[in-house]
């Protein structure tokens, strides 16, 4: 079920500075805007796999009982707050670096998908993120599961696609803003920590 809850939280994940925004920023401030949005399709490429695997994987388990989502849910809210408390500490880390020699629209995309694609960390989060918003009456789990993935997916590569295009922009006021980024990945992880209290005291 797509909820505001749903969009805020998943508005507030892909806005985190993680590896595929520094790359698409990255991409952004070195080369053209359209280079930065084939970063931007290649990130959210990546995500497929990982999305599938945990959409599949969650749809069997969800189905097993009342029990197993309960205890998936209160799970995925403390993964939820373990990474709102990283999200704290590390605010104010994202490095850009300003060289690039990549040239091809393709071997931006390809070494995009790699990137997110190679990360493990992200069928973790995708397997802890989704349950929380899962119906327990739902009709179809598996339905609901890619429905909230097809959503988010769509969220990366809009805000991806956006964080590129701004930065080839504003290339150089964006370096000197280092300050407002830390306040900014601060505020992130404390709306961050607390949908995932309130998703996990939610009856839903």
């Amino acid at each position: 079920m797509i909820t505001p809850e749903f969009l805020l939280t998943s508005l507030v994940v892909v806005l985190i500075p993680g590896t595929g925004v520094v790359y698409t920023i990255n991409t952004g401030l070195t080369l053209k805007w359209r280079a930065s949005i084939a970063a931007a399709v290649g990130c959210t490429l990546g995500i497929v796999p990982h999305i599938l695997a945990s959409a599949l994987g969650l749809s069997a388990l969800l189905n097993m009982s009342a029990q197993v989502f309960s205890i998936l849910k209160i799970a995925g809210a403390m993964y939820l707050l373990y990474l709102a408390w990283n999200m704290w500490r590390e605010a104010g880390k994202l490095e850009i670096n300003k060289k690039s020699t990549e040239s091809s629209t393709i071997q931006i995309a390809i070494k995009a998908i790699a990137i997110n694609l190679l990360n493990p960390k992200l069928t973790i989060f995708f397997f802890a993120f989704l349950p929380l918003f899962v119906s327990k009456n739902s009709s179809s789990l598996t339905i609901e599961l890619i429905t909230l993935s097809a959503v988010f997916m769509g969220m990366t590569f809009i805000i991806f696609a956006l964080y590129g295009i701004l930065a080839s922009g504003i290339s150089s006021y964006l370096i000197n803003l280092s300050k407002a980024v830390k306040r900014f990945q601060q505020a992130f992880a404390i709306i961050f920590a607390a949908f995932a209290v309130k998703l996990a005291l939610s009856e839903k």
